[in-house]
């Protein structure tokens, strides 16, 4: 470059690319909460297509920088609830201790035979009907994921709670099932068209999967759960430490992908 040559941001290559960079400006100067444009407003100020503006809307949105409620218009995102490592909550206990109204949504809860991996997660043998529950669980009205929990045939009595305004925890305790610890591990994949309606997010967002085994105080396996979270919403923290003395013995260890159940 030239001495004296002004420096010049790099012209977007589409439309869609203006917009975004000029919402995003909006959105980083303003607070949680806020409404910014709408698409209408959008396509008349840039002089485009309400689906070039909502490209850029809904590249936001996969960003988690805006959400989107329908009949109020698209605001400013909280920023994502962050979950810390060591202690289990329930998805019920964790919102209201963070001062949330949780809810859920209730889609199916049946006896059913479970899956291999379910069976093989609980000890259960081949063929065992378990207790399987699928809800959306929303924080102040923001549904945050999917999850399908299956439970020991014992836990049926647990079918006539309120699973949607309840915590199904507190409910196993009821019948003298208390959860214990838990061992989980997570992957990621990208939501489907159905997944992404449910979670009130653009198509092909990622999720953040989580599968858990929780036991009881005697170590009895009691429930096995598979949470999608929107991404965008929800982390999860972890904190690592590395002492060296332990460490050594592994230094000239062979690395090898983690096993899940199969």
């Amino acid at each position: 470059m030239k001495s004296g040559q002004a420096l010049r941001r790099k012209k977007p290559a589409h439309r869609y690319e203006e917009i975004e960079g000029w919402l995003r400006d909006i959105v980083l100067s303003g607070k949680p909460g806020e409404l910014i444009p709408s698409e209408v407003d959008i396509a008349d100020k840039f002089d485009v297509s309400r689906m070039t503006a909502r490209q850029a809307v809904l590249n936001l949105m996969r960003e988690g920088l805006v959400d989107r409620k329908r009949g109020a218009g698209t605001f400013i995102a909280d920023a994502p609830l962050h979950r810390r490592e060591g202690t289990l909550f329930s998805f019920t206990e964790d919102m209201r201790r963070r001062g949330m109204v949780p809810t859920s949504k209730l889609i199916s809860a049946t006896v059913e035979k479970g899956q291999p991996i379910e069976l093989k997660s609980l000890k259960l043998n081949s063929g065992s009907k378990v207790v399987v529950i699928k809800r959306i669980r929303f924080a102040d009205g923001t549904p945050l994921s999917l999850e399908r929990v299956v439970l020991i045939p014992e836990a049926a009595a647990v079918l006539t709670a309120d699973l949607e305004t309840g915590s199904l925890h507190e409910a196993l305790r009821a019948i003298n099932l208390s959860p214990h610890i838990a061992s989980s591990w997570i992957t990621a994949r990208v939501a489907n068209s159905k997944e992404a309606k449910e979670l009130k997010l653009p198509a092909n967002i990622p999720l953040l999967v989580e599968k858990r085994v929780i036991d009881d105080e005697k170590g009895n396996p009691i429930e096995f759960t598979e949470t999608a979270y929107a991404a965008n919403r929800y982390v999860v923290d972890m904190r690592l430490g590395l002492l060296s003395t332990a460490a050594e013995p592994f230094k000239a260890a062979p690395m090898a992908p983690a096993k899940t159940p199969n």
